[in-house]
């Protein structure tokens, strides 16, 4: 669990990855796209391997940065929605060539991944 950067950057990578980096970011954006609107324990089966308080981590941290948008609805029990923003859709249109890259090469990155740890 990183501290959060806030610059200076040296590019526009350097840029992105302070808002994407880490492991649940990119997918927590990849889940959002996909279902458009997504309560927290949804996102929670989702994205299988992730934990409440690191779930809870990332979202107020993409929530920060303009990402995503959390919304409350005053009733009981309450409930809380997320949505990607305008920000969070460009944000996820500028990932997929890198998941479209990853897609492409799953089997041989594994495949290294697999051979480097014998």
């Amino acid at each position: 669990m990183g501290a959060k950067r806030s610059g200076p950057y040296f590019c526009g990578i350097d840029a992105a990855m302070d808002v994407v980096g880490g492991k649940w970011k990119a997918l927590i954006l990849w889940e959002l796209a996909n279902h458009m609107v997504r309560r927290f324990g949804e996102l929670r089966r989702g994205l299988p391997g992730v934990s409440e308080k690191m779930l809870i981590q990332q979202l107020r941290e993409l929530e920060e940065d303009g990402i995503v948008n959390r919304v409350v609805y005053r009733e009981v029990p309450p409930r809380v929605e997320y949505r990607l923003t305008a920000r969070g859709v460009s944000l996820n249109a500028a990932l997929e060539p890198l998941g479209a890259w990853g897609r492409d090469r799953i089997d041989r990155i594994g495949a290294a991944r697999v051979h480097q740890s014998d």
